[in-house]
């Protein structure tokens, strides 16, 4: 058995509905299953997303305030009148500011920009940057991916005499900001037929009502903003990513080229991925880290050494955001993995002295990830005396109402049912903890403190092919709430296997099933390759892709997860370096055990801890699930009794054998006959001193001769004594069969043919009978 990383939950569609699709639309079993998990029924549900075109666009000036807002910045044009464009230090706010500078640089405008710093002005509307922006003779200002909850510091711009434009997509608060005018998709409710735009979505809309027309130059701007914000792909959202991707793959701006090659990116291949993976986290870090301006300019770069250099700009930051999350997220596990209260806690809070509070979101994440439990990471200011961080959750666990349970001692905070942050006193950190953790304990079952993985599309080998690949990426875009599938492929075979890669940390697979065969790849899981048992079937989760070699196309299935209910069976028959075949057993899990006390002397000091000696009276119902047979039983009885007790995963086979008597075999009856005829020709014969001259003599090693004598011994048929045997020409006749010694040998070479020279196949299935029974 292999445990999956995952609980997996998998959909089954109806086979109706997929010949239903798969007829009426022409598309392929697969695709036909995407569309069935995404809500879709007839063809007619299904058109929209088969293909997007701009009858899912909507007329900008059916927003509320877009009148207004175009009239006002077109007075502030003609009179030449200050524009400040107020953004925001994400992906979102930096594409919306570039958008919004975009449009009023080509209507002539005199117009600047500010980012307020995450560290030093926090997010939103900064009071403090207003009154900058008034002292320098600004009279208009836009925000972008913000202030709708900037309701004093709007105050205070109106105050100064200066007009407020809001465009922003956030939730809004029950009260809003005194702005002159706001321009926010769900505000007033209802309004505007699309209420998911991202902050760039909503400077998009605004800049296509002040052209006047469609702005196709500003599309690879609104595709970056909106996957990076996570917002749902669905409606028009689909239409400008859709968009805003092919911008990218063709546009001649300098900066896309140089985002790819410090990013490592096709332009060509652009696609939500490649925003999300790697052109977002790029323009996130530089705002995670600092003053997120050098975002905004390179963005707007016209020049291809300018946009060279920002973009190694942002790059550096990256790598400096991602080594900052690493040693994080190694001091935070380090500390929950030392401090019991910590790691028995139903909801974690980690806090640090010094941690950049810029990442401390991600580092949660990565703990939800890693643990599966309510996550807080905090930084800890001594000079201030408070701690300030972010919190991810799970499934079940309603983070902001339950944060709102402890108003008293968590005077800042803010978020949703998945993600908040927060401020509070350091001497309370330990305080939130106990009372989440008790909170946690009343409404999070069991269940819910598994990680599951949802699949939407379980597929056969069959329905695989590069044309119905190529199909699912004409679905595309994949994100928030149409989420790129989780395939599944159940009950297949491992055709040949090995590991990857320079370290031999990866993994590649041949499937098959009686209908196909399929190549797979798991990256980071070459550990794998000795756990996996050839014969056994063996399920996997991931995601399909296209392998292009030398100009072949082939499927390929990407690894996520996998997973196998039945119990498997490790051949180390024969192997004689004891240490390589050691090294892939979990020890901690695993039993070995001995049915010969030989053996047991024999291996003690080469096991890794102590050998399990296993006679009838062992206590068989303490044994892990893991096992290793070190050598045979003499009896089979004991094998048989041990597998009917404990409950088998694992079944490693070493069955080390001294001296092989199936190797020997049964001597004949003609063998028997002339050995005892030879013994009665001597009145006396001294086995020990001519046994080698015998064996050579008869052509049987001294072994066979030995249990030949024993045989004899047994049945009374010679006596030895002083190392003499002698002929008792009185024994009663008995069938050789009777001795006990022969009846041993006759099972111990039956067992060694069934279970030591057996097939792998074979074994496989002299097991597999005696478990299953």
């Amino acid at each position: 058995m292999i445990q999956s990383q995952k609980l997996w939950t998998i959909d089954e569609p109806e086979q109706q509905l997929i010949e239903q699709l798969t007829s009426q639309l022409g598309v392929s079993t697969i695709a036909a299953k995407i569309l069935i998990a995404r809500g879709c029924k007839t063809a007619e549900q299904a058109a929209p997303l088969l293909k997007i075109d701009a009858s899912q666009y909507h007329d900008p000036f059916l927003m509320a305030g877009m009148d207004e807002a175009v009239a006002r910045i077109e007075q502030a044009l003609e009179t030449g009148e200050k524009i400040l464009v107020y953004g925001d230090y994400d992906a979102d706010g930096i594409t919306s500011t570039t958008v919004m500078l975009n449009v009023l640089l080509d209507l002539g405008a005199d117009v600047d920009f500010v980012i307020p710093n995450r560290f030093k002005h926090g997010y939103g509307p900064n009071a403090e940057l207003f009154r900058e922006a008034h002292a320098n003779g600004f009279g208009l200002i836009i925000t972008v991916d913000n202030g709708i909850s900037g309701i004093e510091p709007v105050k205070l711009a109106r105050e100064l005499g200066m007009d407020v434009i809001i465009t922003d997509h956030h939730e809004a608060g029950e009260i809003l900001p005194d702005a002159n005018i706001i321009v926010h998709p769900r505000i007033p409710a209802g309004h505007y037929p699309f209420g998911e735009l991202a902050g760039v979505g909503v400077a998009f809309k605004l800049a296509h009502a002040l052209y006047g027309e469609l702005p196709d130059h500003l599309f690879e701007y609104v595709a970056i903003g909106t996957i990076a914000d996570l917002v749902p792909l669905v409606g028009e959202n689909r239409y400008l990513v859709q968009r805003g991707l092919k911008a990218l793959q063709e546009s001649y701006n300098p900066w896309v080229p140089a985002l790819c090659e410090a990013s490592g990116a096709n332009q060509q291949d652009i696609t939500e991925e490649t925003v999300g993976f790697y052109f977002g986290p790029r323009l996130n870090a530089i705002g995670r880290l600092g003053d997120a301006q050098p975002g905004v300019e390179f963005l707007m770069s016209e020049s291809q050494p300018d946009a060279n250099r920002l973009a190694k700009q942002l790059n550096d930051k990256n790598t400096e955001r991602k080594k900052i999350v690493e040693d994080i997220a190694d001091e935070a596990i380090a500390l929950i993995e030392s401090t019991p209260a910590l790691k028995e806690s139903l909801v974690l809070v980690v806090a640090g002295e010094g941690w950049n509070p810029g990442v401390v979101g991600i580092v949660a994440s990565r703990l939800v990830e890693k643990y599966y439990r309510p996550t807080i990471v905090l930084s800890i200011d001594r000079e201030k005396g408070m701690a300030k961080g972010s919190a991810r959750s799970i499934e079940g666990f309603h983070l902001f109402n339950e944060l709102a349970k402890n108003r008293d001692i968590l005077p800042h905070f803010g978020g949703h049912p998945m993600a908040a942050g927060m401020t509070l006193a350091i001497e309370h950190v330990d305080e939130l903890r106990i009372r989440l953790h008790q909170q946690a304990s009343a409404c999070l079952t069991e269940d819910q403190l598994i990680q599951k993985l949802h699949i939407d599309v379980p597929i056969e080998l069959n329905e695989i092919s590069v044309e119905a690949i190529e199909e699912i990426r004409g679905l595309a875009p994949f994100g928030t709430e149409f989420p790129k599938p989780n395939f599944a492929i159940q009950y297949v075979k491992v055709k040949s296997m090995r590991k990857i890669g320079s370290a031999e940390n990866h993994l590649k697979m041949e499937l098959e099933d009686a209908y196909g065969s399929l190549d797979a790849i798991g990256f980071g899981k070459g550990y794998l390759f000795d756990e996996i048992s050839y014969g056994i079937e063996l399920s996997l989760v991931g995601d399909l892709q296209i392998n292009e070699w030398q100009g072949n196309k082939k499927p390929q299935f990407m690894i996520q997860d996998i997973g196998v209910k039945d119990w498997q069976l490790y051949d180390y028959r024969g192997k004689s370096q004891t240490a390589n075949w050691l090294a892939k057993i979990p020890v901690e899990q695993t039993d070995f055990i001995a049915f010969s006390g030989q053996t047991k002397h024999e291996y003690a000091q080469a096991m890794p801890k102590e050998i399990v000696h296993v006679t009838a009276q062992t206590d068989l119902t303490k044994l892990e699930r893991n096992i290793v047979l070190l050598d045979l039983p003499e009896n089979v009885v004991l094998l048989e009794n041990l597998l009917q007790v404990v409950k088998i995963e694992r079944i490693y086979a070493h069955f080390y054998t001294k001296n092989s008597v199936y190797m020997n075999g049964m001597p004949s009856r003609d063998h028997f006959k002339w050995y005892y005829g030879f013994l009665k020709k001597r009145p006396t014969f001294n086995l020990n001193q001519h046994i080698q001259q015998l064996s050579q003599h008869i052509g049987l090693n001294s072994e066979v001769i030995k249990f030949m004598t024993k045989v004899f011994f047994e049945l009374g048929f010679v006596t030895i004594e002083n190392g003499l045997t002698t002929v008792n020409e009185n024994a009663p006749k008995t069938a050789l069969s009777e001795a006990p010694s022969y009846k041993m040998r006759s099972q111990q070479i039956e067992l060694e043919q069934k279970l030591l020279y057996a097939t792998y196949s074979e074994l496989k299935q002299w097991f597999d009978e005696r478990l299953s029974s």
